[in-house]
C-alpha cells in the first residue's frame, strides 16, 4: 500500500495547489444545477432539483474522472512515467495510485455540488443514504478513472486526450438518465439510456432516496469496475519502458 498512497499523495499535492483548475472544475456542475435543475420548466415532477442531483453528482465524478487521465499524460510529458515504471515497485501501484487520487478527486468535487444542491432546496440526505450515495460514486469513479488512465497510455499529448475525453464524456451523460426519466424519453434513447454505466450510478442514488437498496445498479456498477481495472492492470504490465 505504502507506493499506493505516495502516488496518491504527490498528484493529490499538486492537485490542490492548482487552485484555479478545481475552481474550473466545479463550474459546469454548479451552472447545470443553476440553469437545468432551477431554471427549465420542466412538467414530469414537482421537485426537479431532487431528480436531477443525482445526475449532477454523477456527471461531476465522470468529468472529474476522464480529467483525471491527463496526470499521466503529463507524467509521460515530463518523463516521470519512465522513471516510476523503473522502480522496484509493482507497476500496478502507479495504476492504483492514480485510481485512487482520481477517485478522491471526484468525491470531493461532487460533495461540494452536493452541498450546493441542498442549499438551492434540494431534500436532505439522510445517513444511511449519503454512504450509500458515497459508495456508488467512489465504484464509479473507480471504474472511469481505470478507464481514463489505460486510454491515455496509448495517447501522446492533451490535445489528443482532450478530444477522446469529449468524445467519451458528452455521449455518456446525454444518453443517460440524468436529465429525464426513462418514460419520457423518445423510443430510440430508452434502451441506450438503460445500458448506459452513467445510467446505473444515477439510478442507485434515486433508489437510495426513496428508501431501498439499489442492488442490482451496485453489482452492475462493481462488476464493470472489476473488469476494467483487471484490462488497465494488463495493460500497465505490458507498458514499455
Amino acid at each position: 500500500m505504502n507506493p499506493i498512497l505516495v502516488y496518491c499523495k504527490r498528484d493529490l499535492v499538486r492537485w490542490f495547489r492548482g487552485k484555479w483548475g478545481f475552481i474550473a472544475a466545479m463550474a459546469m456542475p454548479a451552472a447545470w444545477l443553476i440553469f437545468v435543475g432551477l431554471a427549465l420548466p420542466i412538467r414530469f415532477t414537482e421537485h426537479y432539483i431532487d431528480f436531477v442531483t443525482p445526475g449532477i453528482l454523477a456527471m461531476t465524478v465522470l468529468s472529474a474522472s476522464l480529467a483525471g487521465g491527463g496526470l499521466l499524460i503529463l507524467d509521460r510529458m515530463l518523463g516521470f512515467f519512465n522513471k516510476f515504471l523503473a522502480l522496484p515497485p509493482p507497476r500496478e501501484s502507479i495504476l492504483f495510485g492514480k485510481i485512487l487520487v482520481i477517485t478522491i478527486r471526484g468525491v470531493i468535487q461532487s460533495t461540494i455540488i452536493l452541498i450546493f444542491a441542498f442549499l438551492l432546496g434540494a431534500r436532505l440526505y439522510s445517513l444511511t443514504q449519503l454512504i450509500g450515495t458515497y459508495i456508488i460514486l467512489f465504484i464509479f469513479g473507480a471504474l472511469l478513472s481505470a478507464a481514463a488512465t489505460t486510454i491515455a497510455i496509448y495517447l501522446d499529448d492533451h490535445d489528443q486526450y482532450a478530444a477522446a475525453n469529449a468524445m467519451i464524456s458528452m455521449p455518456l451523460f446525454f444518453t443517460s438518465s440524468a436529465m429525464m426519466p426513462y418514460d419520457v424519453m423518445p423510443a430510440w434513447l430508452e434502451p441506450i439510456a438503460r445500458v448506459n454505466p452513467l445510467s446505473f450510478a444515477i439510478d442507485g442514488i434515486r433508489i437510495l432516496q426513496t428508501g431501498e437498496i439499489p442492488v442490482t445498479q451496485i453489482s452492475v456498477l462493481s462488476l464493470l469496475c472489476i473488469g476494467v481495472v483487471t484490462l488497465a492492470i494488463h495493460v500497465f504490465r505490458k507498458v514499455k519502458i
